[in-house]
């Protein structure tokens, strides 16, 4: 297995932990845990002792998304369009088609591209407490990560426009009403829950549910992998607007945005 700081794994009764390990900075991606991630994942999905991943974050956070501090060191050097290429859009299709069952472990914050992570993941367990946000439109850009298509076809469109548009938190009891998670459970049992679903789910028919998950992306996802291009050919316009860099200046500045 894949070895890596950002990325912790723990193997235990058929079930691959991988923990996302930068709670410095509340597990937000930068390259190195983006591309670590991939790696885990290839290598699980070719290890036949793997027989479910449970996806986690260290600390109380799953994830705040990708790391705006390295994105605006990068802001005027980095295509969004061929950072998404290399980071986001094949770590979305590598749980979408891995065949093998994938739950997330929710707690603290989910946003932006980790919503995008949560949502491409089979099932998702949220602590009570977990706080949800599309995140993207807040500093200035349209989702990526999969959200333009995963959050419409989990909540509906109308539900997806409202929580895109105004950026509106949502806790956990909310993604339960709206099927975006499958359980919420008091914190302090989150990982024993995920785990004991984890396991169960490992001891399953394995080939049966590869060849389930496969339908359900012919069924419903069947065009992933184009919109995934398209909201990386729209994030490259969005990248040079001036409602981005009022965004993201507006979110290290810890104030509102004033979009004009």
């Amino acid at each position: 297995m894949v070895e890596s700081s950002v990325i912790i794994q723990v193997f235990e009764d058929g079930v691959l932990q991988l923990t996302l390990n930068r709670p410095e900075r509340a597990n937000a991606f930068d390259h190195e845990m983006n591309v670590a991630l991939q790696k885990a994942l290839r290598a699980a999905e070719r290890d036949a002792a793997v027989r479910c991943v449970l996806l986690k974050g260290a600390g109380s956070v799953f994830s705040a998304g990708q790391d705006l501090g390295e994105m605006q060191h990068a802001q005027s050097e980095v295509s969004y369009r061929k950072h998404l290429q290399q980071t986001y859009n094949p770590l979305i299709m590598q749980l979408r088609t891995m065949e093998k069952p994938i739950v997330a472990a929710l707690q603290g914050a989910v946003a932006g591209a980790a919503l995008g992570i949560a949502l491409a993941c089979d099932l998702r367990i949220a602590a009570e407490g977990t706080l949800f946000s599309v995140g993207f439109l807040g500093i200035g850009l349209a989702p990526d990560s999969g959200v333009s298509l995963l959050l419409p076809a989990v909540v509906g469109l109308g539900i997806a426009s409202e929580l895109a548009f105004t950026n509106t938190p949502f806790d956990a009891q909310q993604a339960l009403g709206w099927n975006l998670v499958n359980h919420v459970v008091p914190v302090e049992t989150l990982l024993a829950q995920s785990m004991a679903l984890a396991i169960q789910l490992a001891r399953g028919p394995q080939q049966a549910i590869g060849l389930t998950k496969r339908a359900f992306n012919r069924a419903v996802l069947s065009n992933l992998e184009s919109v995934l291009d398209y909201e990386a050919h729209i994030q490259s316009i969005a990248q040079h607007g001036a409602e981005h860099r009022e965004g993201v200046r507006a979110f290290l500045e810890k104030r509102s945005p004033k979009f004009e």
